[in-house]
């Protein structure tokens, strides 16, 4: 097969946001009088939007509508002002970009951060690079992993999906890579463990951000 495109997950996969994610969302947890949690905790918190971080990062029984809301809109405040203070591009992802410009390889994010601010970080670390379409969470289409987004990238492309290459960290990305039929590629530098990359349906785990070059 000849790949064409490719859609990148964001964060765990194009930019180590980690420490920005666990120190807004324990500032608000400490302002609330909640018990703050480890950064290791949060590869595991983070993946599925907003809300769902909210919802797993609050005590089990402070997870009402109400406070999770609340949390939401401490958490989108606290973000807004520390996104950048460590965030940063994963060693070899600027080299892999170049790479896949080289080969004439379109490409695409796909995130479920909230879409205005996914092209807000795009746009600060990769301006360098052409994304033909950069998407995070919308109000009318579900987020990963629902293979909504995933498939509206390939018809703006006009691409068949299994043409697209999927480069994601989480179990999250992989369902929604193979949900659209796309080949999905594990980047055992993220968030989680190459086990759960395999198990969740990864055709190929890589170790170091330029290997993808190889699977073309």
């Amino acid at each position: 097969m000849r790949y064409r495109a490719i859609i990148f997950d964001l964060d765990g996969t194009l930019l180590d946001t980690l420490d920005d994610l666990a120190n807004s969302m324990n500032t608000v947890l400490y302002g609330l009088g909640f018990p703050v949690h480890e950064k290791e905790k949060y590869k595991y918190f983070v993946g599925n939007g907003i809300v769902n971080l909210a919802r797993v990062a609050l005590p089990e029984n402070h997870r009402t509508d109400e406070e999770i809301k609340n949390c939401v809109e401490r958490m989108n405040t606290e973000y807004d002002r520390h996104w950048a203070d460590n965030t940063h591009p994963y060693s070899g992802i600027n080299e892999l970009l170049d790479g896949l410009v080289l080969k004439n390889i379109r490409m695409a994010v796909l995130s479920n951060k909230p879409d205005e601010f996914t092209g807000v970080i795009i746009k600060k670390y990769f301006s360098r690079w052409k994304f033909d379409v950069v998407f995070g969470a919308r109000p009318l289409v579900p987020v990963k992993p629902n293979p909504a987004g995933a498939l509206e990238i390939a018809g703006l492309l006009e691409i068949s999906p299994s043409e697209f290459l999927y480069l994601g960290d989480t179990n999250t990305d992989m369902k929604t890579a193979n949900a659209a039929g796309m080949y999905a590629v594990g980047a055992a530098w993220g968030f989680r463990e190459e086990r759960e990359l395999l198990d969740s349906g990864a055709k190929a785990v890589i170790h170091n951000p330029r290997e993808l070059l190889n699977l073309l």
